[in-house]
């Protein structure tokens, strides 16, 4: 399909909002996007018309791409309680509650089936399909059950992004980390990096993008500032079931402001080149 996957060296580096982003962003310049996100582990939900629910960064993407949310967008929803219980949802609807460990024993081979149907469901439905992975795609604790992140960008056959929060500092190690830590096959479907949340005038870090391609022989796309927005934070370690409330108010003119911020940061042509290059 065509399209493309944001990764991060971490959680918190700012997927979600470039994922919105480049969704208004590409819905601005006249194609159809579906937003995709294969599993999420976050209080933060939306119910839809259909009693279905969904993580609200994808039910943000949605509204940023002008389009109706949709269970697919989402497959596998989980939901943390309290004392290491999490309700499981697949395509929006609950399964109940499991207990520690045991989503991989009950759902995985389940879960990976609605992936694969929510990938077709994307692909039929757009022009492009952003993905959002998850957390970080080398916790090699958790890599042989992935259903996030590079089994994903694999399962669609896309490029991947590589995302870094320069805010939090030691954004070098962090990349360069990251890329030492995926396979052969893993690395050889990233195909850029992305400095997020940037303090001061980007053209001040010249050297340090120089450093970065030299180092990764990949592009940097951008360097993206850091930007105020209202939208809702998705993780769940911010809220609880019980205390989360969703704006669903219009977000228009966030999603508007986010897609210029982007689109005057980024280079849309070798984003645009990346993604109709993939198969």
């Amino acid at each position: 399909m065509k399209g493309v996957m944001l990764q991060g060296t971490a959680s918190h580096v700012g997927k979600s909002i470039l994922t919105t982003a480049i969704c208004r962003m590409l819905t601005r310049h006249g194609f159809q996007i579906s937003p995709f996100k294969a599993q999420n582990m976050s209080s933060h939900s939306v119910a839809l018309e259909t009693g279905r629910e969904i993580a609200i960064s994808q039910y943000e993407q949605a509204e940023a791409a002008g389009r109706r949310a949709e269970p697919w967008m989402n497959p596998i929803l989980l939901k943390p309680l309290k004392r290491m219980h999490t309700e499981v949802f697949l395509t929006g609807e609950s399964q109940g509650v499991i207990t520690g460990a045991s989503f991989k024993d009950l759902y995985y081979q389940r879960a990976l089936l609605e992936i694969k149907e929510g990938l077709a469901q994307a692909d039929n439905s757009s022009d492009f399909v952003i993905i959002e992975g998850a957390g970080s795609p080398v916790e090699m604790n958790l890599k042989e059950r992935d259903l996030a992140n590079m089994a994903i960008a694999e399962l669609a056959e896309v490029p991947v992004l590589l995302v870094a929060d320069i805010e939090r500092g030691g954004v070098f190690a962090s990349i360069a980390g990251t890329l030492a830590l995926l396979t052969e096959k893993e690395r050889s479907r990233v195909k850029g990096i992305i400095i997020n949340k940037f303090s001061g005038n980007p053209s001040l870090f010249t050297d340090g993008v120089e450093w970065l391609e030299n180092y990764t022989n990949l592009p940097v796309l951008g360097i993206i500032p850091y930007i105020q927005h209202q939208l809702d934070e998705e993780d769940s370690l911010h809220g609880t079931v019980s205390s989360f409330q969703p704006n669903l108010t219009s977000k228009e003119a966030d999603y508007e402001r986010l897609a210029d911020h982007l689109e005057a940061n980024i280079n849309l042509e070798k984003l645009m080149e990346m993604m109709e290059g993939a198969s």
